[in-house]
């Protein structure tokens, strides 16, 4: 998994986001959960369904990027507000700890 904030202003900024499956078995659908540790808000996505709770953001897949064969990898991307702080922390991919 690879997060990468992809440019950044005063109120705000777009992330780009890679899942890559190292396993042995395809995924079919996926969910990837994270942390803030400041005061950034996911405000739109693409490639992928994103919301938030407090300081911790779920983002589902669209559909048509779903199914990740082992090897593969999905890819979406955000745009959020706050100024990105440290890199986001508590990655979870279908609830088991990623990095």
């Amino acid at each position: 998994m690879t997060y990468k904030v992809g440019s950044s202003w005063g109120s705000g900024f777009t992330a780009d986001v890679t899942v890559k499956n190292t396993g042995s078995t395809a995924v079919d659908g996926w969910r990837l959960n994270w942390t803030f540790s400041g005061s950034e808000k996911v405000t739109g996505a693409w490639n992928a369904t994103a919301t938030q709770s407090g300081a911790v953001v779920t983002a589902t897949d669209a559909g048509h990027n779903g199914k990740v064969p082992p090897g593969g990898s999905a890819s979406f991307g955000f745009q959020g507000t706050g100024a990105p702080g440290s890199a986001p922390t508590g990655f979870t991919l279908n609830g088991v700890g990623c990095s």
